[in-house]
């Protein structure tokens, strides 16, 4: 069972509720600050991390935009909440000075009472606007709660412009051929070898050269279902081979079909 619903008023919020019983996530990352709050039975988190993290019920994780991470049921059923906002509008919602750490990285936190107000955001979602206070105060809150809690994990997300810098063309030609490139002549271009290009892009973005394109293909494709564009027609833009591979990737990184996703 998985409910995806949309604010109508705030661009770029959305909720997910979801239940799942096998693993079902591969790794990936958002194009927004995510906020995951375990309703029932318990997880691992994996992803850009020293080891995995196993979640239990009432657990936070606040994930910004781009970080590498799946999370996956331990055993038996899995009942979770996710809200996904735009990074920028959160940031600008969150207090300065004290929350900026909350963009640099993942964080699990375990702070009573925290789950229900995660909750509450998403009821407000898939309840509408018609409750008080409005979306934007209730998000605002929750910032200042996320920016005093000390979290029980906590994994640094570091950047490295100049490797972004250089693998800019690369990153360019996997988002956007419409085949997969070879590795051997991506790392060329860079002047790396297919060894060296391999660990700069784990390095620089937390996925190998194909799985990140895939996963940028997916970010796309999210947009494009939200927009309320076609199933075929977004298979056909991203350069799907078909729409049955199509549904295999996308559900490997969303865990629900992209009919279900579109609504």
């Amino acid at each position: 069972m998985t409910e995806f619903w949309r604010s109508t008023s705030v661009p770029g919020l959305e909720a997910r509720r979801s239940c799942q019983e096998r693993p079902c996530y591969r790794p990936h990352a958002h194009d927004a600050f995510s906020i995951g709050v375990i309703e029932e039975g318990t997880s691992v988190l994996t992803g850009q991390l020293d080891g995995p993290i196993g979640l239990e019920v009432g657990d936070v994780v606040v994930i910004p935009s781009g970080c590498v991470h799946a999370c996956n049921p331990g055993e038996g059923r899995w009942l979770y909440q996710m809200t996904h906002l735009d990074q920028g509008w959160a940031a600008s919602l969150a207090p300065r000075r004290e929350a900026a750490h909350l963009f640099t990285g993942i964080r699990v936190l375990r702070q009573p009472g925290l789950r229900h107000r995660v909750g509450a955001l998403n009821d407000a979602i898939f309840g509408e606007e018609g409750r008080d206070p409005p979306l934007e105060r209730r998000v605002a809150a929750l910032f200042r709660e996320f920016a005093a809690a000390s979290p029980v994990h906590l994994v640094a997300v570091a950047t490295d412009p100049e490797l972004l810098a250089l693998l800019r063309p690369v990153l360019h030609r996997l988002r956007f051929e419409e085949s997969n490139p070879a590795l051997a002549e991506l790392a060329e271009s860079v002047g790396l070898s297919t060894y060296q290009l391999i660990r700069a892009m784990r390095r620089a973005t937390g996925l190998p050269p194909l799985a990140w394109r895939q996963n940028a293909r997916v970010v796309t494709a999210r947009r494009l279902l939200r927009e309320g564009r076609p199933i075929a027609e977004t298979a056909h833009a991203l350069g799907f081979t078909d729409q049955s591979h199509f549904h295999r990737v996308f559900r490997a990184h969303v865990a629900a079909s992209p009919g279900v996703y579109r609504g």
